[in-house]
């Protein structure tokens, strides 16, 4: 296996693999834990297994284009068991076919295709003939919207030459033809608003669910969503707040997010750190004082601010801001 090191601010970190035994431990090292099969046909069978992948970590995310043969990778309630970290992973079909499956649902992607799934749940990948793709792999919370609610999207096709597909899919093709071009703030800044445009995606395909009265308790879900999105700079958003502008009780509202393991208050405060954090680094905002970014986002006490920053990012706002 051949490795190049990330030398400089513009350079993508290059796996080549010259075997499949090489290349199931290179897919299990950049991404999670995997199980790598070879191809199932037997005229594939006992060929030389060419793959190399192309990444570019930035921050929290991931950008990996892969281009290997035929082969299939397994995500398995095992590995599941022994790995840390909860993430999602969006793939965009640049050359032939491949198939996801998961939470009982398959994808078949062609090129310009999209799809998501979760690697905190068991999930299978097969490309039966030579294929390209880029791989974005991130933790939960930078999707703005709720993991629970994404289990309803997971292995669902977009199609990248209709509705929003069409407009979003080639951006994100942009990526895999210019890795090099991903340095630094820009760089993060860049792949942020990739996430973004894939939020509104999937917040598309989940409004389509919602309208065709599917889950009348992801309805609620998604609304509680976007009040607490739209809402999130305002100091005196709330448990109370939020349930009395959905017409429930804060117990009510409590339940509901402890259906999806967190508390109302830990859902806020993560994506209010989340978005200060963001601010820190894009260099547009790099004279902006950090307790405007603060404030910005329903931060009014600094103190406060810099404690749980730092217990959250180990270190303090202006120092992360420093070494960005």
């Amino acid at each position: 296996m051949t490795v190049a090191a990330d030398t400089g601010p513009a350079t993508v970190q290059t796996i080549v693999a010259e075997s499949f035994q090489e290349w199931s431990k290179a897919i299990s090292t950049s991404f999670v834990p995997l199980l790598a099969t070879g191809p199932r046909s037997s005229s594939l069978q006992g060929a030389a297994f060419h793959g190399t992948m192309r990444a570019r970590v930035l921050g929290q995310i991931s950008v990996v284009e892969i281009t290997a043969g035929p082969h299939t990778v397994l995500r398995t309630p095992e590995l599941i068991a022994k790995s840390t970290g909860r993430f999602f992973k969006l793939s965009i079909q640049l050359a032939g076919s491949g198939r996801l499956v998961q939470d009982e649902r398959e994808a078949v992607l062609r090129p310009g295709d999209l799809s998501i799934y979760d690697t905190s749940r068991p999930y299978q990948l097969t490309f039966d003939d030579d294929f390209r793709t880029l791989v974005l792999m991130f933790p939960h919370v930078l999707l703005d919207l709720p993991a629970e609610a994404m289990g309803h999207v997971t292995a669902l096709r977009i199609p990248g030459d209709e509705g929003l597909g069409e407009l979003i899919s080639p951006f994100l093709v942009k990526l895999a033809d210019n890795l090099e071009a991903l340095s630094g703030s820009n760089g993060l800044r860049l792949v942020h608003n990739a996430l973004d445009l894939v939020t509104t995606l999937f917040n598309g395909e989940l409004d389509q669910l919602i309208e065709t009265g599917r889950d009348p308790h992801l309805l609620l879900l998604g609304r509680i969503h976007d009040y607490i999105e739209a809402n999130l700079g305002d100091p005196e958003l709330s448990p109370g707040t939020i349930a009395a502008a959905h017409y429930i009780s804060t117990r009510h509202l409590h339940d509901l997010f402890q259906e999806i393991g967190t508390t109302v208050a830990s859902s806020i405060r993560q994506r209010r750190l989340e978005r200060c954090r963001r601010d820190l680094k894009d260099p547009v905002l790099a004279d902006r004082p950090v307790t405007a970014i603060a404030a910005r986002w329903g931060f009014t006490d600094a103190a406060h601010f810099s404690r749980i920053f730092r217990a959250a990012f180990g270190n303090s706002p202006t120092g992360y801001r420093n070494s960005h």
